[in-house]
């Protein structure tokens, strides 16, 4: 069996974004810019309501896709669609912004713990002045595979002849893994898709090894297979088939041209993006 070793590993760099939101950008940042067709992935979780409860007011987006997934805490979503959900422990908001969107996503204090992910999709050409939508996806809906190294949710794509209900415009593998200490697992992935996994609790071996902060960008031909020792880990694991596209972004919108990042920033003053 032919294993992705590992290419890169990624600390992350702690910023605020929002209305003051603290988070870790992992992808987007200086360390790695964009992993195609992955633009963007932060990381945020606080028990400390201070450092999220300003949220993120409504803003503007064209052109990709947020998947944001909570494993604690609850945020409320609405955008300029009509669309409105609250998003709960376990749970996915999957945001396809195509031609332009106005939404906000604001915390619902439980606990004082709020801890999730958000990651940016990037749309093809032809896709990406399509119609907005919205995927409100409960935890009840996200399968999980039980294996006997722990457990796996299926967010997106196939895993092992399961579907996830995230759907995507192109293919995608979106995974929870939860590993028992001591164990192993492979994770099918197409060869020719970039893949990465982010260590969110826990350590685990690919090769090298990787703790907890930490994202892996692996080989793009093979299987990934991780390894744990005495601690139980989880792992947010995402793959995807390349764009090979060019890519222009210009804060809240990204394109495939600098002119197209104009005419966003036009509409969207103009009120376009709204309508």
């Amino acid at each position: 069996m032919n294993i992705r070793a590992i290419t890169q590993i990624i600390e992350g760099i702690k910023t605020t974004d929002g209305a003051g939101v603290n988070l870790t950008r992992i992808i987007g940042s200086s360390e790695l810019n964009m992993l195609d067709p992955f633009l963007l992935l932060d990381e945020f979780g606080s028990d400390n309501p201070d450092d999220y409860i300003a949220g993120f007011p409504p803003h503007p987006h064209r052109g990709f896709e947020t998947i944001t997934y909570m494993l604690n805490g609850k945020w409320q979503h609405k955008d300029s669609a009509g669309n409105e959900g609250k998003l709960g422990e376990g749970s996915v908001q999957w945001m396809t912004a195509g031609r332009g969107i106005i939404h906000s996503e604001m915390p619902i204090q439980t606990d004082g713990l709020a801890r999730g992910f958000q990651l940016w999709l990037n749309l093809p050409k032809e896709k990406k002045m399509i119609e907005p939508s919205y995927q409100d996806i409960d935890a009840g809906q996200i399968p999980i595979v039980k294996e006997m190294s722990g457990t796996v949710k299926v967010i997106s794509g196939n895993y092992n002849d399961t579907m996830g209900p995230g759907e995507s415009h192109t293919p995608v593998l979106i995974l929870d893994i939860q590993m028992n200490e001591n164990s192993e697992l492979v994770i099918p992935v197409e060869n020719g898709w970039n893949a990465f996994g982010f260590v969110y609790e826990g350590e685990v071996r690919s090769g090298k090894t990787i703790s907890k902060g930490q994202l892996a960008v692996f080989e793009k031909d093979g299987n990934t297979h991780f390894e744990t020792t005495e601690k139980p880990t989880g792992i947010y694991f995402v793959a995807g088939e390349p764009l090979n596209e060019p890519v222009a972004r210009g804060g809240p919108f990204v394109m495939n041209t600098r002119g197209e990042i104009l005419q966003a920033f036009t509409d969207y003053q103009n009120g376009v993006l709204d309508k």
